[in-house]
Formats: structure tokens, sequence, C-alpha cells
């Protein structure tokens, strides 16, 4: 038999054991941090992402997101006088070979440097940044060698087209 000491030690106890829980919980319902800037790496996007493939070469799209409508998450085309996250500055065509995930990293991260160097440098490039949107293995494996490179702000959108006015 229990005493009322055994009883209320054991309520007490459980109560200590749903608090992490309670915690998570209210976790969800904060406000998203905005500690910093956003940081995009070559795993940011891949060329299986919805909608990539309808962005061309100096065009703005959104950062990926889920769509109910497509039951995936995409990119969307987005006028670059809207605020865009991401505008392609180009695209480089990978050696054919084994796949090689560390290669190619390499490769794209090498390439779009030199486009983004070429494009954007001293005061230009600053508050930009950039990355490549690589093929995957499977993409690989179906004859895809393309990289896109994509110029961003890390400090959130950016006020029309990155690219600069050639011969202006």
């Amino acid at each position: 038999m229990t005493g009322p000491r055994q009883a209320c030690g054991r309520r007490s106890a459980r109560r200590w054991t749903l608090l992490p829980g309670f915690v998570v919980l209210g976790a969800l319902f904060l406000p998203p941090s905005t500690a910093g800037p956003t940081i995009k790496d070559e795993t940011f996007i891949t060329a299986e992402t919805g909608g990539l493939l309808h962005i061309e070469a100096g065009e703005c799209f959104t950062d990926p997101a889920y769509s109910p409508e497509a039951a995936e998450v995409i990119v969307l085309y987005t006028a670059c006088k809207e605020q865009a996250a991401n505008q392609s500055y180009g695209f480089v065509h990978a050696p054919d070979g084994d796949w090689d995930p560390a290669a190619l990293t390499t490769f794209a991260r090498e390439s779009c440097r030199r486009g983004f160097d070429s494009n954007w440098s001293g005061e230009s490039a600053s508050g930009l940044d950039f990355y490549p949107v690589m093929p995957t293995r499977r993409t690989w494996a179906d004859g895809d060698r393309d990289v896109m490179c994509v110029v961003y702000s890390p400090e959130g959108s950016m006020n029309g087209s990155a690219l600069p006015l050639a011969g202006w």
C-alpha cells in the first residue's frame, strides 16, 4: 500500500517528465528567428527541385517552398523587380565522367565563383553572394551536366536585378 507521500512523489515526477514536451510544444508558437543572414550553398536547391527547369539565365525566382497544388517543394519564377530571393546569372557545363559529388561540388563552386567575380567586384559585390545549383545522382545518370549559378542577398530579398548593366 502506498501512502500519500509516495503518490505525491509519483505525480511530481510525472510533471517533470512532461515538462520537456511542453517546452518543445511552446517553441512551435514562437516567431522564427531573424538572428542573421541566410547562407545558401550547393545543397540549398538541386536540379530536382520543382520549377527550376523553367528558370533561365538572368531570371529571378523564389526560395523553395512546399506547394499544395504541386504536392512538392518548388521554386517559382518571380520578376526581379518584385524583390526576388534569387537570380540565375549563368550556366556551366560539367565534364562527363562518373558521378563524383566532391569533384562536382569543387567544379561548380569554382566555376560559379569565376562568373560571380566577373560580374560583381568591389562595391557592386557588397551584400551579394552566390551558390551553385547542381545535378543530383539521378539527374547525372540521365545525362544532366548543367550547373546553374545563382546570386542572392544573404540579408533578404533583392531590390531588382542584381546583374550589372552591360554597356551602360
